[in-house]
């Protein structure tokens, strides 16, 4: 069959998965904190290689989807009233912590609530005394949280514990060196790779009471997700178009 049909299957798929990326940041314009996702492609192999025993390895055909860049940009602060809402005017993320597997995740979205944890009291504090008349061994506290088991660390990298929720917490602000790259591991939430270096103290302001509004700009993902359907039309139409050709050769035969 003729490399035209190939091409358009290609090209169909991966105009599918753009219409996906672009379809999710659409269903997002109303999420505080989203970052709108950016299709990325890259062409496929466009000529043809020695394989092992000098065979030829057959070339790509057009290009495909590699991945989806996150852009970061900041949008509006809406305010919200809320005690535990947080925003950053400026780079940075807040850092998350999760004790549970030990592991430190940033986001952009500051909508924190509080978690109350039972800790031991500390040697010599004073113990109040149960229903019972017997001294308690542990003590309530609430830390600031993300609503999913995860500490939300202040700027000495530690989780907040929040004695008085009516005043503002020391939230830290982290940034790192360059954001290309970084995981998308879900609920609006970034881990680092290599190349982003290590986290390091941000200069945004932090913003309380306010949450970051998304940034998916709706005029333009429109426009590109129907750029990308007539696209995905087009590649269909080749399709076909490319099997009644081979049909009318196979009848002449």
């Amino acid at each position: 069959m003729n490399l035209s049909f190939y091409t358009a299957a290609v090209g169909a798929e991966q105009q599918q998965n753009k219409m996906g990326v672009l379809s999710n940041n659409v269903a997002n314009v109303n999420t505080y904190g989203f970052c709108a996702k950016r299709p990325v492609f890259t062409a496929c192999m466009y000529d043809f290689m020695n394989g092992v025993d000098g065979e030829q390895l057959q070339r790509g055909a057009g290009t495909i989807m590699s991945g989806a860049e996150t852009n970061f940009s900041a949008q509006a602060l809406p305010e919200t009233g809320r005690s535990q809402d947080y925003a950053i005017e400026g780079n940075g993320f807040f850092a998350l912590w999760d004790p549970e597997m030990d592991e430190y995740s940033y986001t952009r979205d500051g909508s924190f609530t509080l978690s109350q944890f039972w800790v031991p009291y500390e040697e010599g504090e004073e113990r109040p005394l149960d229903e019972n008349g017997n001294e308690m061994t542990e003590k309530m506290v609430w830390y600031l949280s993300d609503g999913f088991g995860r500490f939300v660390l202040s700027d000495e990298g530690r989780p907040i514990e929040v004695e008085d929720q009516n005043v503002q917490q020391p939230v830290g602000i982290y940034d790192f060196e360059n954001y290309n790259g970084m995981l998308n591991v879900g609920e609006n939430r970034f881990m680092p790779v290599e190349k982003n270096g290590e986290p390091m103290l941000g200069d945004g302001r932090l913003v309380w009471k306010h949450l970051q509004a998304s940034n998916v700009d709706l005029a333009y993902e429109l426009t590109k997700l129907i750029e990308a359907q007539r696209a995905f039309s087009y590649s269909l139409k080749m399709i076909q178009a490319s099997d009644e050709i081979e049909t009318t050769v196979n009848s002449l035969r």
